[in-house]
């Protein structure tokens, strides 16, 4: 069957009140850049408190609907078939011939929802309703009429043309990118960091990531890895800055200075401080990790508030009450899992102690880092000063 046209459902956007526009605009812009992956001229349009899809003679549907799924905002997907509006007789036998193709053997539960968007049209939505669920009725004995919890509702909105749909495909709801600011994702190769980058933009956030690289300990095919753990974020999240930081110097020198118990929190610590400083240089309004409570050493409640204790800007933590599998969920949801799973590993599994502290003390911790102050703030320039820029798209 060929569909003319997609209606967008949203959800949350539907309650900004003034704003509201701002948020369909958005919208409208992200699916406009999800669109363009797939061939042929797509038309994106808000008409009379919709926004609809208007596709083009040929397309893939399937890529088309694939592409609409990756764009927050959307909580559902409604193909349409889209007739002339040549009276009330005829807008009964195109509502059948929709029926016939679409459910050559009907015998579910339904209703008939009307929508008269053309006020100036002679016959009353619930009259419609009334006369389209008669003539269902009689070509499909078999079928049943049920107003409070059918199987199928048949939408009619009657506008220039008339729209007729009976679908929804479930899209991925959260709020649309660019509307709530940007943060700096802290990217590892692991499974948790790409699913934390993914819900925070989901809820609208703009994403930029930072990377630390650490070669020759860690190989060229680790840093590829993150590249394409980036590339699949950036699927739902829009286009991602990596920033890739060679953090070998400093990783060397915390090892030879500190207690190694502690290495892990320090070089945390050291990681945070880059980050934020490349964040405020991109106006970001805060950190994105993948930690979870107590999943590691260095994700106890006491590790995490040492970790904190460095930042000045809020770090956000999506997944910090999620268990390891609920993680993994959501990753093979986002086809991020397979590629995070490879065995290449990333600088912090590299330099991890054998025994590392789990309830660090923030004082002594502290403490330690002053044996670093000769030489730390050069080694941390020098990283930032060498930053490689990637433009993931």
């Amino acid at each position: 069957m060929v569909f003319h046209a997609f209606l967008i459902k949203y959800a949350e956007i539907a309650i900004k009140g003034k704003n509201r526009y701002l948020f369909e605009d958005a919208l409208v812009k992200q699916m406009k850049i999800a669109l363009s992956t797939v061939e042929g001229e797509f038309a994106v349009r808000k008409e009379s408190g919709r926004v609809y899809v208007f596709c083009p003679e040929e397309y893939d549907f399937d890529e088309a609907v694939e592409a609409l799924q990756r764009v927050f905002g959307i909580v559902g997907i409604c193909p349409v078939v889209i007739y002339e509006d040549q009276g009330y007789e005829q807008l009964g036998q195109d509502v059948m011939s929709y029926m016939k193709n679409r459910y050559p053997e009907f015998r579910q539960s339904f209703k008939v929802y009307t929508r008269r968007a053309k006020k100036t049209y002679p016959i009353e939505s619930m009259e419609v309703s009334a006369h389209l669920g008669s003539l269902i009725l009689d070509a499909y004995p078999e079928a049943s009429v049920d107003v409070h919890n059918p199987e199928i509702t048949l939408s009619v909105e009657i506008r220039d043309k008339i729209y007729v749909y009976s679908e929804t495909i479930k899209g991925p709801g959260g709020m649309p990118i660019g509307t709530n600011g940007r943060a700096m994702l802290l990217l590892s190769g692991g499974i948790d960091s790409p699913v934390a980058g993914y819900m925070i933009a989901k809820r609208g956030v703009k994403i930029d990531a930072v990377y630390f690289h650490a070669p020759p300990y860690t190989s060229e095919r680790a840093k590829q890895k993150v590249v394409d753990l980036a590339k699949l974020v950036a699927r739902y999240s829009g286009p991602i800055r990596l920033y890739v930081v060679n953090f070998t110097d400093i990783q060397l020198y915390i090892y030879d200075q500190c207690p190694h118990d502690e290495l892990t929190i320090i070089m945390r610590r050291y990681m945070m401080r880059i980050a934020e400083q490349l964040a405020n240089e991109r106006d970001c309004l805060g950190l994105i990790t993948g930690e979870s409570i107590g999943q590691v050493a260095s994700q106890t409640l006491q590790s995490l508030a040492a970790t904190n204790d460095v930042c000045s800007l809020p770090v956000y933590r999506p997944v910090i009450g999620f268990d390891k599998q609920e993680i993994v969920e959501i990753a093979k949801k986002i086809d991020t899992f397979e590629t995070s799973i490879q065995p290449f590993e990333d600088c912090c599994t590299i330099f991890v102690a054998k025994h590392p502290v789990t309830k660090p003390n923030r004082k002594a911790i502290r403490r330690s880092e002053e044996k670093l102050s000769g030489k730390i703030n050069e080694l941390v320039a020098e990283a930032i000063n060498t930053v490689e820029v990637l433009e993931i798209r």
